[in-house]
């Protein structure tokens, strides 16, 4: 069984026009102050600088798997393959590789959501040309990575795209037109869906061996009379709405289902004048080659819904031209989000759904690849109870699932909090706790993160079927007081010390996401200090390291310029001279050069972009 977890490009990337990268839709959109405060993305967690840091901690979590979004414009920043940029790509290139050095499966979806502003300009998803776009970044994307990278998430919730994109106008590029563009989007989605699909099928499956699917969201459909028929037809309507607007042409027969189609009509004969819906068609030749082009079905579950039936008249959008209406049962637990209620016993019967209604011809595996909730800004921000329980109890469910469904993988979103679309930084998503209020983004494991690895250290909640069914609780100790984001690792016996025995000092560099061996072989090539003084260097004023540097008979001067030819060591010994070390009078984040000087705290940063 696969145990996962899972981050956004846009969400936590940041450096958000560092190496050539081209301006997304999420870029636009922050910079046009539409997200909560006037937040944007541009830094967000940093991850594009802490690679290292970030996959420490996946290697504390003791996953086995880690999924991840790229960045279409960070490699293609006009959106085509003419405008490749290669420092975008390394990126990538370090991220898989280092998650592979820590015996971890990198997973990676060619898209989420964030969709270059250039082919946004020209029209974007409602724009047929837009397949042949995505079709040939998926061709570089599999030719890149795929010789490391096994499992190809094609898009994940296409539906968020279609709906809040081009539906509702709450996600850029903030078209509310739910009544022919939305539709139009879906249709473009699942051909490019196809097309990437077949691109790898035809020229990399048989060298690479790896697997493309597509990780489709949705909430389970409760009828909310149980014994009412009317409200069981409305439910079924509300996952063929959501779910079956992508799933049923991709696993079943290459078409949208006879039940959309038939709702979908009986509201244009109900509203001739002003239809709600305009469903495009599949030709036969489009019909088969998007049937079946999935090696697995992924899953983004976080909440369900009790459906009843309504009159939704001649209303755009699902409901109304679905009729039905959607709520929640009061007693299910809340979240720091509007429409994410925690209600277990959903999951289990969605699995189960999908299994009869998609999976019963194609036998294909089913992946969950999203599934956690949010907390405020504020709120639980290390002993985050509410999420654990939720975990706990959505874990459970999906255990209990694999006695009739082929489930193989549980994805907790997310890694780490990160940038939640309009609501900014506002709702934490994250297993791990990240201090937005400071420029070198901290990330403090929350106890979320502990329970996670208790339950993949023990495959689950224990080897005894009577335990998977009553989920018992994986023990795990609450710390008596809120730490401060940069205590990472925690100085209490953590999970972490299950992988790495460390060092004060090496507590100490965590904070700047570094791994010790890196940090070795930065001092090496910059100051040729010894191994043995290493641990003289963890913090230092210029005139301790001039000093330092006069004891270690070597001096080298250092450039804090963006541009590695620009910086030249001093080749001679300076012993005994009092040399004055230049300190930057900014706050840099230099590419190339591998350590800078702060001048407000003197600390030594140490990047390994040189190395």
């Amino acid at each position: 069984f696969q145990w996962a977890t899972s981050a956004e490009s846009f969400k936590v990337e940041g450096g958000w026009l560092e190496g050539g990268k081209g301006e997304t839709i999420w870029d636009r959109f922050g910079h046009d102050n539409l997200a909560f405060e006037n937040q944007t993305a541009d830094l967000a967690c940093d991850s594009y600088n802490k690679v290292e840091y970030d996959v420490y901690l996946l290697r504390g979590l003791q996953v086995n798997t880690y999924q991840f979004s790229i960045s279409w414009a960070r490699i293609f920043p006009s959106g085509h393959r003419d405008s490749q940029t290669e420092k975008g790509v390394l990126y990538y290139d370090k991220l898989i590789n280092t998650l592979i050095e820590s015996g971890i499966q990198p997973v990676v979806t060619l898209y989420h959501w964030d969709l270059p502003q250039a082919l946004q300009d020209n029209g974007g998803w409602t724009n047929p040309t837009i397949v042949d776009a995505f079709k040939d970044y998926a061709d570089f994307c599999f030719s890149r990575f795929g010789d490391r990278v096994k499992t190809w998430n094609t898009f994940s919730s296409p539906w968020v795209v279609s709906h809040a994109g081009h539906g509702t106008g709450e996600h850029p590029p903030g078209v509310k037109d739910y009544a022919s563009s939305s539709y139009q989007v879906t249709h473009n989605i699942i051909k490019s869906h196809a097309e990437a699909w077949h691109v790898y099928n035809d020229n990399y499956r048989a060298t690479q061996g790896g697997i493309v699917g597509i990780a489709l969201n949705s909430d389970w459909a409760e009828p909310k009379t149980p014994t009412n028929s009317e409200d069981i037809a409305a439910a079924d309507r509300y996952l063929q709405f959501m779910l079956g607007w992508f799933a049923h042409p991709i696993f079943v027969d290459g078409d949208y289902s006879v039940a959309l189609k038939t709702q979908i009509e009986l509201k244009l004969k109900e509203c001739p004048s002003s239809p709600p819906a305009v469903l495009p068609v599949f030709t036969s030749e489009e019909k088969a080659r998007i049937k079946g082009t999935a090696d697995f079905f992924g899953l983004n579950h976080f909440t369900s819904r009790l459906v009843n039936t309504v009159k939704g008249g001649c209303t755009s959008g699902p409901g109304g031209v679905g009729d039905y209406a959607a709520g929640v049962d009061p007693s299910w637990p809340s979240t720091a989000s509007d429409w994410i209620y925690s209600a277990p016993w959903g999951l289990r019967r969605l699995l189960n759904y999908i299994s009869l209604e998609y999976l019963s011809a194609t036998k294909v595996p089913i992946y969950i690849t999203g599934n956690g909730m949010p907390t405020a800004y504020s709120s639980e921000t290390i002993n985050d109870v509410s999420r654990v329980e939720y975990l706990r109890r959505y874990i459970n469910e999906a255990l209990k699932a694999t006695d009739g469904v082929d489930v193989q993988r549980f994805t907790v979103q997310s890694l780490m909090d990160g940038f939640e679309g309009p609501q900014g930084y506002s709702e934490r998503f994250g297993l791990t706790h990240v201090n937005f209020e400071d420029a070198n983004r901290p990330r403090t494991p929350k106890q979320s993160a502990y329970f996670f690895s208790g339950v993949i250290e023990n495959n689950g909640f224990g080897t005894h079927a009577s335990e998977v069914k009553t989920a018992r609780q994986v023990t795990f100790t609450y710390r008596s007081t809120n730490p401060t984001p940069s205590e990472v690792p925690s100085k209490s016996k953590v999970i972490w010390e299950i992988f790495s025995s460390q060092s004060k000092f090496q507590r100490k560099i965590k904070k700047t996401g570094i791994f010790l061996s890196t940090i070795l072989k930065a001092l090496l090539h910059c100051f040729k200090v010894k191994a043995s003084d290493l641990e003289l260097c963890h913090t230092l004023s210029a005139t301790t390291l001039s000093k330092l540097m006069q004891k270690l008979g070597t001096y080298t001067m250092i450039n804090t310029g963006l541009n590695r030819k620009e910086w030249s060591p001093l080749p001679s010994t300076l012993t005994g001279q009092n040399q004055e070390i230049p300190i930057s009078k900014k706050t840099l984040m230099p590419q190339d050069v591998c350590c800078r000087f702060i001048d407000t705290t003197h600390f030594v940063q140490f990047y390994s972009k040189s190395v």
